[in-house]
């Protein structure tokens, strides 16, 4: 059973539900039959039921009105005065006041008067409503004896017999009816010699307590001398030293009324057919006036008797009451109720209420969940529990055989069922189209609120859920009950992401969320995980093309972003390599250009006149899986044998995927005594004359074929590479004989070394704007127009494809800049005059040397120089157009620098000054001056830009 004073030193109640209100002073109940303030007789008890509409704060003061007295009521004096409280978790409050209580008034037999003066506020009593209740209650009943179980306390009733309300009774045959419409109860004349006997007894016994020692203080003005308490062992107390100890006395000229809080010291417990019972037992001594000085009161309120199930309750009362009843008796009436109120047979009916009676038990059985009840959320050790609360009344009205007199006998019985346990539902859906996680938590009472929720990321409130774009939101189900409803998009940081295997995703969202219980703010938390897996993976894409010199490959990123390492052939793309191979990237792929003369592409087959050569790419993820590969093969041409009027030919070799362990400087032609002019890793060199190293001789029809053979020295290399393969390359070269072309000459003495005639030719020279002074990263076609500030560096690489000749030296004859891309246009500004800076732009151009690197192969293949960025002025007018880079390149042979620009670096050195460094290997000019075309070597749009 539950007491509702039990843990509180002051009787104040904690409303849940905060509502404003205007202060209304001695509002009297009856004045407002709807203002949530509602007043009910219920038998011997008035309830007093309080909307929680009408709280103003969270707090409730309840005073008792005696007279013009107001009394505050503390929870001891509740339980010695007979008030009591009840307040579910919403802040609707029930307040009980026995009609027998300290401060119930009567101005006639049957009508009962109380007062309660209501008080509340907030915390901090900024704002107070007070608020006066009074009823009247009519309540006419001559059983002998009346027993209460209140949820506080017990109460017991007992009507006095002396002879002058004896002879009263005689003269009257009045019928008497309780408020519940019971039976009149006749008292018959023929009871008179009984009374009239036991007043002769008692009267003999008070003449013999005259003559004992009476006690020095005063008796209260009904003359009570002193109590007698049996606990059960006797324990004698007088009135006073009674009422200190918590006890409730009243005595009128008609009754006795006597009240015990549960769990007194003076109270005790006695098992009555299996179910605990309190015992209250009191014998009440008077002053002997009257003769009538000995009464006896008993009552025994069941603390126990309760079984449940997960669907009903069960509660049984003893059906004989063994430390209240002395004889036979016979149940008169038997009634149940909820919250003090009487329930007709319909009623019960409707709620599925039961009342039945057994051999030894009264048995009420109630479903769990009805709605006279409520439910409540506890958290005990952080598992969220409920509990189910109601309140069933039992009455009853029996006859003692022996004596023909009655007691009523109700019991108010809060009960509270065991915890029961609620699994929390957490639903974690995944919506693929829309790549978030639906979250579902519930359902909980309509007492839990959700605060905040704790991600991997760190702790948010619900306020800052909803910023962050979670859209939490409380959903409320028709029975009060709510739940708890969020998204988390997959992208959210929150949610972590890996990949079990290559194509599947695993999405998982762990999340703790703080609750708290209302109003006890008691906190505790949920901790779930959302989890999915999706074949949603798109894997990085690779393309790749090539044109005369170049790999481009361009690395698309796939759904998962640049997670992944770059293998080109056996190195790593880093970013020290990216530099070299000109790498861009972006939100969506990364691009790259590799030379196919790089160290990481692999050259498959070689002819006389081109290469096959590949590059192949893998993409690792981190932990090791491949998530593509790919090869790009191209033939890139390249002229590997060349054959001279002057008997002399010429043979590049290169290493070739067949022979891996193949070193190039062990190659020989057929006399393995001629080893390569130059080689390195990758290429070896050879120049021999068509008589000799073992070159044949093989005439076909009219032309002579001259043949040798370049292979590996195996005599000396198998001892160290057993296992490499064998290789061998014929090179060739087909002259026209037969042929007799007829000629004119005479001699003279030779001045000095002849020279060969320059003739003119077409060349692939690649003209490209660098992004900076490194050359390493450039600007590729979709990148024009480039805007650059004025002044800004303009770096410009000019490189001669195609040929591995290294005898051979590019050199800028001249180079300028238009605002067309017509090559002749006008105006037009020099920027490289005769291969020397233009002595008239005050910003002159700067010339960058060029060294071997992995790009790089024949740093006299390349040249590099700058410019400041400038716009065009006419009549003061700044054109702000675009502007074009031209140039003409020449090519020189390094054995004779005789020719123009090829004999030094300007064609007139005084006007320029000092040789720039790149320039001291250029030696003199080649027999034919190839001329290089215009739009080969122009770059695109270049944009003045204006700064912010």
């Amino acid at each position: 059973m539950m007491h509702a004073f039990e843990y509180h030193t002051t009787w104040i109640v904690m409303l849940a539900v905060a509502v404003s209100s205007q202060k209304q002073p001695g509002l009297s109940q009856s004045s407002q039959p709807n203002s949530g303030l509602r007043a009910n007789c219920l038998g011997n008890v008035m309830r007093l039921s309080l909307d929680k509409s009408l709280a103003v704060g969270n707090l409730l003061e309840v005073d008792a009105i005696n007279g013009t007295d107001v009394i505050p009521l503390t929870p001891r004096l509740a339980a010695q005065c007979g008030y009591s409280m009840e307040s579910d978790p919403w802040g609707n409050t029930k307040i009980y006041s026995s009609l027998f209580g300290c401060y119930a008034g009567s101005k006639e037999a049957g009508t009962f008067s109380l007062g309660l003066n209501l008080r509340m506020s907030g915390d901090l009593k900024l704002d107070e409503a007070t608020y006066v209740v009074t009823k009247t209650c009519n309540y006419r009943s001559l059983a002998t004896r009346h027993i209460l179980c209140e949820r506080n306390y017990i109460e017991v009733s007992t009507q006095l017999f002396k002879p002058q309300i004896a002879k009263n009774i005689l003269g009257h045959d009045d019928d008497f009816t309780d408020d519940a419409g019971q039976d009149s109860v006749k008292y018959y004349v023929h009871y008179y010699y009984y009374y009239y006997y036991v007043y002769l007894f008692l009267h003999l016994c008070a003449v013999v307590l005259t003559f004992l020692p009476m006690p020095q203080a005063s008796a209260s003005p009904n003359d009570i001398w002193k109590l007698m308490f049996f606990t059960p062992e006797p324990k004698v107390m007088l009135l006073n030293e009674a009422k200190k100890a918590g006890y409730g006395v009243k005595s009128t000229e008609h009754r006795l009324v006597l009240r015990s809080p549960f769990n007194s010291a003076e109270t005790y417990i006695e098992n009555v057919a299996g179910v605990p019972m309190e015992v209250f037992s009191v014998s009440t001594y008077y002053v002997p006036i009257y003769g009538l000085n000995i009464v006896d009161s008993d009552a025994a309120c069941p603390t126990g008797g309760l079984i449940f199930t997960d669907k009903t309750i069960t509660w049984h009362v003893p059906r004989r009451i063994t430390p209240v009843i002395k004889g036979a008796v016979k149940i008169l009436k038997m009634y149940m109720g909820i919250d003090g109120q009487r329930l007709d047979k319909y009623q019960m009916a409707a709620r599925k209420y039961t009342l039945s009676s057994t051999e030894f038990h009264i048995v009420i059985e109630l479903p769990i969940g009805t709605p006279d009840g409520y439910y409540k959320s506890l958290a005990p050790d952080d598992q969220y529990h409920i509990t189910f609360t109601v309140e069933p009344m039992l009455e009853l009205v029996w006859r003692e055989e022996s004596t023909q007199t009655d007691t009523k006998y109700k019991v108010l019985f809060p009960i509270t069922t065991p915890l029961m346990s609620w699994p929390t539902q957490f639903t974690g859906n995944a919506v693929p189209e829309e790549r978030l996680f639906e979250i579902l938590l519930g359902t909980f009472l309509p007492d839990v609120e959700l605060i905040n929720i704790t991600f991997n990321t760190g702790v948010f409130s619900v306020a800052e859920c909803n910023v962050k774009g979670f859209d939490v939101k409380e959903h409320r189900f028709p029975n009060g009950s709510k739940s708890f409803y969020l998204k988390v998009p997959f992208f959210e940081d929150a949610v972590l992401v890996h990949n079990p295997v290559p194509l599947l995703t695993t999405y998982i969202l762990p999340m703790t969320f703080g609750l708290l219980i209302l109003p006890e703010e008691t906190p505790f938390s949920h901790v779930a995980k959302a989890e999915v897996s999706l074949q949603d993976v798109v894997p990085p894409a690779i393309t790749g093309t090539c044109d005369p010199g170049y790999f481009y490959v361009t690395v698309g990123y796939g759904s998962q972003g640049h997670n992944f390492r770059t293998m080109i052939g056996e190195r790593e793309l880093t970013s020290k390599l990216g530099e070299t191979y000109g790498l861009m990237s972006n939100s969506t792929h990364f691009s790259f250009v590799v030379p196919y003369s790089s160290a990481d592409s692999i050259f498959e087959m070689v002819m006389s006149t081109s290469v096959r050569a590949r590059i192949d790419l893998e993409l690792v993820a981190s932990n090791n899986w491949k998530l593509n590969d790919f090869s790009l093969s191209c033939s890139f041409p390249l002229t590997t044998t060349e054959c001279y009027s002057n008997g002399t030919m010429t043979a590049l070799a290169m290493k070739v995927e067949s022979v891996p362990n193949m070193i190039l400087s062990h190659l020989t032609l057929r006399d393995d005594s001629c080893k390569p002019n130059s080689s390195n890793n990758r290429f070896a060199y050879f120049s021999f004359g068509v008589n000799s190293c073992g070159t044949t001789r093989t005439m076909l029809g009219n032309i002579m074929v001259y043949e040798n053979d370049i292979s590996l020295d195996l005599k000396s290399y198998t001892s160290k590479y057993p296992d490499v393969a064998y290789y061998k390359q014929t090179v060739s070269c087909y002259y026209l004989v037969n042929v007799t072309e007829t000629m004119a000459f005479r001699t003279r003495p030779r001045v000095k070394d002849p020279s060969a005639d320059i003739g003119m030719g077409y060349l692939i020279v690649q003209m490209r704007l660098a992004q900076d002074e490194s050359y390493k990263l450039f600007y590729q076609v979709e990148d024009y127009p480039v805007a650059k500030y004025l002044r800004q560096p303009l770096y410009i690489e000019v490189e001669l494809m195609q040929s591995m000749d290294i005898k051979i030296e590019l050199v800028l004859e001249n180079c300028w800049a238009t605002q067309h891309k017509d090559r002749s246009s006008l105006p037009r500004w020099n920027l490289i005059v005769d291969s020397c800076a233009n002595l008239d732009d005050p910003y002159s151009t700067v010339f960058h040397p060029v060294e071997f690197d992995s790009r790089v192969n024949i740093p006299a293949h390349v040249k590099r120089f700058s410019v400041n960025m400038f716009t065009f002025v006419t009549d003061e007018v700044v054109l702000k157009e675009n502007i074009f880079v031209h140039c003409n390149a020449v090519l020189c042979d390094s054995n004779n620098p005789s020719y123009g620009v090829c004999s030094s670096q300007c064609v007139n050195p005084a006007k320029t000054g000092a040789k720039k460094s790149w320039t001291a290997d250029l030696k003199g000019s080649r027999n034919i001056n190839y001329q290089v075309q215009g739009e080969q070597l122009s770059s695109g749009p270049i944009l003045l830009s204006e700064p912010e």
